[in-house]
């Protein structure tokens, strides 16, 4: 049987008057890749969010499981690497001390932070990168940094949010490389994206969420069998015919910002 790592149980969350998600309850498994697909203010990044407890659920329960027992989510952050949209670097820094900050506040010797550091670098094609400073590093530069700094501490988990987004596409091919090499590994990666050819790559499974619930989930050839269709894209559009809203609001970004500084880093300073 396979092991669940987290469990989302009946969860909704609400920012005001509006459902951002509306009773949602689905596991996540040991060593597999999911992609949360959906479009603008669906409810993927919310989901994120409560998966790494940066937010707490209106009603229901978010837990992750240790040895086989249930335990509060935030006491699986050192088990969790997270590369959330905003990448949030220091500036100051090279990408090799911002990933180094990082693993030394996960209790990680220099030494094998760096093994590992250097691993994925070279995957990513960004070792001969690490040593230059992140100021005026392009998006794609920051992405791979922010990615290495989630892997520092050997996280049994993988939280990304939208990470090919925005990037070129050598820069995102890479990127989709390394999550699917991850998961063939037997590591876990749950991201979100609106790209649903990508999603069909790289996933074992894909979870379709719309306007805050979860439409259908399983493998690409799953979905379509469910949507009675023979395209995964036409079966997406089936899934999902209802109009969808206006992108959703959500706790004030500012706020978050400094949430995830808090998360990431433990500390404050210049970051870009």
């Amino acid at each position: 049987m396979v092991k669940a790592l987290l469990k989302v149980s009946d969860v909704t969350k609400s920012f005001g008057e509006v459902t951002a998600l509306s009773t949602v309850t689905v596991n996540f498994h040991a060593g597999e890749v999911v992609g949360l697909v959906g479009g603008n203010g669906a409810g993927k990044t919310t989901l994120l969010r409560l998966l790494c407890g940066l937010y707490q659920p209106t009603s229901g329960t978010v837990q992750g499981v240790v040895d086989e027992q249930p335990v509060d989510i935030h006491k699986m952050r050192e088990h969790v690497g997270v590369v959330p949209e905003a990448t949030g670097l220091y500036a100051r820094l090279t990408a090799w001390e911002n990933i180094r900050y990082h693993s030394r506040l996960n209790g990680i010797d220099d030494d094998m932070a760096w093994t590992r550091t250097e691993r994925f670098a070279k995957l990513l094609n960004f070792d001969h990168e690490l040593h230059r400073s992140t100021r005026g590093f392009s998006k794609g530069m920051r992405q791979k940094t922010a990615l290495l700094r989630a892997l520092s501490h050997g996280p049994e988990i993988l939280l990304l949010d939208e990470p090919t987004g925005g990037l070129d596409v050598t820069s995102a091919r890479t990127v989709r490389k390394l999550v699917r090499k991850l998961g063939d590994e037997g590591g876990t990666v749950i991201y979100s994206t609106h790209n649903l050819a990508e999603a069909q790559q790289v996933c074992d499974r894909i979870i379709i969420i719309h306007n805050g619930t979860i439409r259908a989930e399983g493998s690409p050839q799953e979905l379509m069998s469910a949507a009675q269709r023979d395209d995964l894209e036409e079966a997406y559009v089936a899934l999902t015919e209802d109009v969808a809203r206006t992108e959703t609001p959500t706790e004030d970004e500012g706020k978050i910002a400094r949430a995830w500084r808090r998360m990431l880093t433990r500390g404050g300073g210049s970051v870009e």
